[in-house]
């Protein structure tokens, strides 16, 4: 393999010339030493010879041997391939600073599919171009975080604007003949209509696909923070395949989801639902998201698939059919804007009259409950009134249904103003019927800032999820008339589920169970977690994507 053409050899061409005047106030890149959480790939031939391919880097896991790098970079490793961590250039393997580590298994999403005849692509899939590899322990039986003595803390940026983000990386032997490493720290922005980071500093030849862009780095430091990898639309560079322009897979939780594939040692799931780029799922970017104010799923349509509806600030009223594999078919506005559902104060969705299509209660400004039994895609339907004008359902402040009769039909549970809570096991067309109390007027759960009723269990019986205001997540399994039933925590107190301002449960990626998770949060940003169980929220989808 010492002849082999590099894993990007199509990655960055030399500039033209003529283009001195052009480059004059841009920044190059430096050629230094190395550091020791960076280093490159070699096939058969080994350190000792000239084809260095591509750029990976030490990431911190539990695992403590798992190596990032671009996806295009390792759709052709083998275990022939090793990892050499701050690479010396005609230095014997035994003579490498931190060792050789030998490639046992490459993670790559099965969604990145390259255009014909190349290894990378210029489509909406260019997104996932991220790969993480396993790697075995080096020639002194060392593993490779105990080597190299830390790991890159694998980290999701708060969007595409940063001040100082450094990019480290091998360029190939064409342009580098002596195998230093080059890093550049500038100013990144987002790549137009792809969820990628974008920097212009000179000298990114071929070689340094896959290299991390790192938010807090220090030369040789042992930790920091990597929030993307050099590659994405074009293998990481524009059409001109410019060395002073390059773009990196911004990651998000197709990433952060492959990196848990890697560590667990397993296959990425083969159903993944498709991947839509920044368009996401669901329609509008977050800056319209950010605005849904109500949101309760069930299955509006009648095809067994979970399905959201939303209620908007305007009034306006949309229904999202679900495709049954976690994603949304085409919306349907059942409502223009009107003063009418400004009113709408907390609502929730299920098969109060039975059979199996959904339907919508909503508690009103002004106290009054409705219920609507059969919403579709054609409308709302007819109205029923199940409790009047008046300040007795004012202060329920929060609703969500779920299977908590003991026969497995559908209830009702209310938080009220002062923390107690009620279940209304037999609620119908005739009205809501008699209310249990199941927690009397307490400090604790006024307290309690979303509610959402699943099956976390399997069970097929009614479990409840809190989110309380300090972000602690809690599952309550079990909870019927007899009582709440038994609690586990998911989440202790933290800053990032305060974020979550909507959150709703419902049979999205596999029908029933209903316990797909659905969190709008603060930023318009909406998540998908699928299979949520009592203990941990399932894997995380994006159907809204940050920052658009």
């Amino acid at each position: 393999m010492a002849g082999a053409r590099p894993l990007d050899a199509a990655r960055h061409v030399p500039a033209e010339p003529g283009a001195a005047t052009a480059a004059a106030g841009r920044p190059k890149g430096t050629l230094f030493t190395g550091t020791r959480l960076v280093g490159t790939f070699f096939g058969a031939d080994g350190p000792g010879g000239t084809t260095w391919h591509c750029t990976g880097s030490v990431i911190d896991t539990k695992a403590r041997n798992i190596v990032l790098t671009a996806a295009h970079c390792a759709l052709n490793m083998t275990d022939d391939y090793i990892f050499v961590p701050k690479f010396v250039k005609g230095a014997a393997p035994d003579r490498q600073p931190y060792g050789i580590f030998h490639i046992q298994r490459i993670f790559i999403d099965p969604r990145y599919v390259p255009d014909r005849g190349s290894a990378t692509t210029k489509k909406a899939a260019s997104d996932l171009d991220t790969a993480f590899a396993r790697v075995s322990a080096n020639q002194r039986g060392t593993s490779l975080q105990d080597a190299v003595g830390g790991g890159l803390t694998f980290t999701r940026p708060a969007g595409y604007t940063h001040r100082n983000v450094t990019v480290v990386g091998y360029p190939s032997h064409r342009h580098n003949s002596a195998g230093r490493a080059v890093r550049c720290t500038v100013p990144t922005t987002q790549l137009r209509g792809y969820r990628q980071l974008s920097m212009t500093c000179g000298g990114y030849y071929g070689g340094v696909s896959g290299s991390p862009w790192i938010t807090d780095y220090q030369d040789d430091a042992r930790t920091g923070h990597v929030i993307g990898d050099l590659g994405g639309y074009n293998g990481g560079g524009n059409d001109a395949d410019a060395d002073y322009i390059s773009y990196a897979a911004a990651f998000g939780a197709d990433a952060a989801n492959l990196l848990a594939d890697a560590v667990a040692d397993q296959a990425p799931p083969a159903d993944l639902p498709p991947y839509r780029g920044l368009k996401g799922s669901l329609p509008g970017g977050a800056a319209r998201w950010r605005k849904a104010a109500l949101m309760a799923s069930g299955d509006y349509t009648g095809d067994r698939h979970g399905d959201l509806l939303v209620v908007w600030p305007d009034g306006g009223v949309t229904l999202h059919p679900g495709d049954g594999k976690g994603g949304f078919l085409a919306e349907k506005r059942l409502r223009r804007a009107n003063s009418t559902w400004t009113h709408a104060r907390t609502l929730t969705g299920g098969t109060f009259t039975g059979g199996t299509r959904s339907g919508l209660l909503v508690r009103w400004s002004d106290g009054e409950v409705t219920l609507y039994p059969q919403p579709g895609p054609s409308g709302l339907g007819r109205e029923i009134r199940m409790a009047p004008p008046g300040p007795a359902w004012k202060k329920a402040v929060q609703f969500t249904s779920g299977a908590f009769r003991a026969d497995g039909g559908t209830g009702l549970l209310v938080r009220w103003a002062d923390g107690a809570l009620t279940l209304y096991p037999r609620i119908g067309t005739g009205g809501l019927g008699t209310g249990t109390r199941l927690v009397a007027a307490n400090g604790t759960w006024t307290k309690a800032a979303l509610l959402a009723g699943g099956d976390f269990d399997g069970t097929a019986g009614g479990d409840l999820l809190v989110r309380w205001a300090d972000g602690a997540l809690d599952t309550y399994t079990g909870t019927s008339a007899a009582g709440l039933g038994t609690r586990t925590r998911v989440r202790g107190p933290n800053s990032l589920w305060r974020h979550a301002q909507a959150l709703t449960v419902g049979g999205f990626r596999h029908g029933d169970p209903g316990n797909d998770l659905v969190v709008r949060w603060s930023d318009g940003e909406t998540t998908l977690y699928a299979d949520t169980g009592t203990k941990a929220v399932g894997t995380e989808h994006t159907l809204v994507h940050p920052g658009t």
